[in-house]
């Protein structure tokens, strides 16, 4: 029997991923609510029937971010070993790759609107919150050496490296740092440079195995 059609999505949905694609090429601030509505072979007036404002957009695609972001940050107090920290990490950089329009021109968003000045500061304590219950829970299971007092400045460093690794990227190299097909190397020095924050403190077996993850990774990675 055959399968019953899917629905089609709503023209709101269509939308905001015409929207996050768009932001993503070419950056929020060159992207006009016209050029998404032209780009997706509708009137301007269908669009802000939707979505009355271009903030409108940007709230709710930062609001889907966040939704994501807070369900992965919960997972951190399962954290325990190298591995498990390396996939931890590999997963929020997918996320944040995924959203990276947020990143590239965060100040600037964050000096406009509102609504993301107020949740990005929720985000960014939600974010530290988590960074520190890796490193206790690694420091539980014995991949971590190091004291309470020792880990709260790495703790807001791995914070610092995880909110502005993607501006780097793109200072590094403006024309390509942020296109798609830059995704496997990105990910991977952003992971692999978090998690150099912990390496004068982990056990000598859990440093070896990062480094043999990194290397296995890039060897896997057509991209990186």
């Amino acid at each position: 029997m055959p399968s019953p059609p899917k629905k089609p999505r709503r023209t709101a949905e269509r939308i905001l991923e015409a929207a996050l694609v768009m932001f993503n090429r070419l950056g929020e601030p060159n992207v006009s609510t016209t050029a998404i509505s032209a780009e997706m072979g509708i009137s301007p007036g269908n669009l802000y029937y939707h979505y009355p404002a271009k903030d409108t957009l940007i709230n709710a695609l930062f609001d889907r971010y966040r939704a994501s972001l807070e369900t992965l940050l919960d997972a951190a107090g399962d954290v325990r070993h190298v591995e498990d920290a390396w996939l931890f990490f590999h997963m929020l950089f997918e996320l944040l790759w995924e959203y990276r329009f947020l990143y590239r021109d965060l100040n600037d968003l964050l000096s406009k609107n509102r609504h993301l000045e107020t949740h990005f500061q929720d985000l960014l304590d939600h974010k530290a919150r988590a960074v520190r219950q890796v490193l206790d829970g690694m420091n539980r299971g014995g991949a971590l050496r190091a004291g309470s007092h020792e880990l709260d400045p790495v703790a807001t460093a791995m914070v610092v490296v995880l909110t502005y690794w993607l501006s780097y990227e793109y200072v590094r190299d403006p024309r390509r740092a942020l296109e798609p097909e830059a995704a496997g190397a990105a990910l991977l020095r952003g992971a692999f440079h978090v998690l150099s924050l912990v390496m004068p403190y982990l056990d000598g077996p859990e440093r070896n195995h990062l480094l043999a993850l990194v290397g296995r990774y890039h060897a896997d990675s057509p991209a990186a």
